[in-house]
C-alpha cells in the first residue's frame, strides 16, 4: 500500500487517530445526502429494527432514529473513532435505549439471527476485507423478507460491476441497482 493509500485508509477507510477524527467530520458532511436518499429507498417504518453496517460518524443512524421512532436502530463500525463520533451525535437515542452503537466488523456482526427488518451500508462495502462474507453476515441478521441497501457516492471508489452478483452470491434475491443524483444504490431482499 502506498503512503497516500495508507493516509486515505486511516482517514476514510478505517479511520483512526487525528486523521480519523478529521475523516469523520468530512464524511458526516459529504455522505449525508446519499444516506438520506438510501434511507428513503428503504422505506423505514416507525417500528422497524434497522442496522447500519459501517455507521461511520452516525449521520445515517441519526436519520434512521427519526423515522424508526418506535423501533430500534443499531450501528456497527470497525473504527473506534467513528463509533465515538456516532455515539456523540446520537447520545439522546442511546439514552432512550432505541440506539445501540458497537465497535465491530461486518464479517462478524454482534447480533442474533433474524433480528432486523432492514439494513444498510453507505460507502463502506469497498473497504470490507471480504464483501461476500460481510453480505452473508448481514443476511444472517435480517428477518425473512427484509431489505438491504448498499449506497455509494461518486467518490467512494466502488465499482458498479459485480455488485448485483455479490448480493446474489450471498443469498439475496430481487437484487436491483438504482442510480440517483447522490450516487448509486443496490437493493435486495432476504428470501
Amino acid at each position: 500500500m502506498s503512503v497516500i493509500q495508507s493516509i486515505l485508509m486511516r482517514t476514510f477507510g478505517r479511520p483512526e487517530g487525528v486523521l480519523g477524527r478529521l475523516g469523520g467530520i468530512i464524511m458526516a458532511r459529504t455522505n449525508q445526502k446519499c444516506a438520506a436518499w438510501v434511507v428513503e429507498l428503504l422505506d423505514i417504518q416507525p417500528d422497524d429494527k434497522v442496522l447500519e453496517a459501517g455507521c461511520g460518524p452516525g449521520v445515517g443512524i441519526e436519520l434512521l432514529t427519526r423515522l424508526a421512532f418506535a423501533g430500534y436502530v443499531a450501528g456497527v463500525d470497525i473504527s473506534v473513532e467513528m463509533v465515538e463520533q456516532a455515539k456523540a451525535r446520537n447520545a439522546n437515542g442511546i439514552k432512550s435505549g432505541r440506539v445501540d452503537l458497537r465497535y465491530g466488523s461486518v464479517e462478524n456482526l454482534p447480533f442474533e439471527d433474524n433480528l432486523f427488518d432492514k439494513a444498510l451500508a453507505i460507502n463502506s462495502m469497498q473497504v470490507w476485507p471480504d464483501a461476500v462474507v460481510g453480505l452473508r453476515e448481514i443476511r444472517r441478521i435480517l428477518k425473512a423478507g427484509a431489505s438491504v441497501a448498499l449506497g455509494f457516492t461518486p467518490y467512494s471508489g466502488q465499482q458498479k460491476r459485480g455488485l448485483t452478483e455479490a448480493l446474489t452470491a450471498a443469498g439475496f434475491t430481487r437484487v436491483q441497482m438504482v442510480e440517483g443524483d447522490h450516487g448509486f444504490c443496490v437493493l435486495a431482499t432476504k428470501a
